[in-house]
């Protein structure tokens, strides 16, 4: 694939940064955008596998990071989940000022929850996948156990091996959200991806967001994959089978 290197302005004013993986051969049938998992980034590995799969079948993926991660500006102990939404609503504006709208919506973990909710705001999606997505935003709480405890302004957690300090109003903002509404107003095809041995996000949640969504819906098991699809292959099945799906839409 062609990757091209892209920044542009997130929900605080800082830069984004992002890439754009298009096709090596002519312009993409399609553009999807891509949510990264809670504390990743765009150069996850799992986001660059999928980011190959679908370029290798003609969609073009952009993929960033998100306010205070990888790349991008500020810092993460002063954004929320509505600053990662505002995030999600920067890159499609971007998609849509630069090159078109996308068409389709895929996320990860509290990414794919990303997705959902701000789905009525990008009309011109056709289609929305979530990987590992929790049924309530709510379940980052898990997470956090020392801020529901005391006067803590922010607390230090280890996700994925990796310290990471979160804000008190990142835990506060996620009352604010109803993913069930969202989910069940979604009004387009919709594909979840969920493994049965995610430790993180117990399968539990796929159902009831499954059970929640209208259809047109799916859902595919990612069978011995962690929470994080740590295997190469992985990252490929999910590229191909999202890509195979969504050529129904595009």
């Amino acid at each position: 694939m062609i990757t091209e290197r892209i920044a542009f302005p997130g929900a605080t004013g800082h830069e984004l940064a992002g890439r754009l993986d298009l096709p090596e051969d002519g312009a993409p049938k399609a553009y999807a955008l891509f949510a990264h998992c809670f504390t990743c980034s765009k150069d996850f590995h799992v986001v660059r596998e999928i980011g190959k799969q679908m370029t290798a079948e003609g969609i073009g993926l952009l993929r960033f990071d998100f306010t205070g991660l990888g790349q991008s500006g500020s810092d993460f102990t002063d954004t929320s989940f509505s600053t990662n939404l505002a995030d999600l609503l920067a890159a499609a504006q971007f998609l849509r000022e630069r090159y078109e709208p996308p068409a389709v919506l895929a996320g990860h973990s509290l990414g794919g929850a990303a997705v959902l909710a701000a789905a009525a705001d990008i009309p011109e999606a056709r289609c929305v996948a979530t990987i590992g997505a929790p049924a309530s935003v709510k379940f980052v709480r898990n997470l956090v156990p020392g801020l529901d405890r005391g006067d803590a302004e922010s607390a230090e957690v280890s996700i994925g091996g990796r310290p990471f300090s979160i804000g008190r109003s990142f835990v506060d903002d996620l009352e604010k959200h109803d993913l069930a509404q969202d989910i069940a107003e979604l009004g387009r095809p919709f594909m979840v991806f969920h493994s049965p041995r995610d430790q993180v996000v117990p399968l539990g949640h796929a159902q009831r967001i499954f059970e929640t969504a209208k259809d047109p819906r799916s859902f595919v098991s990612l069978d011995e994959a962690d929470h994080l699809c740590s295997a190469e292959e992985d990252g490929r099945f999910l590229g191909h089978v999202l890509s195979a799906w969504a050529h129904r839409y595009i």
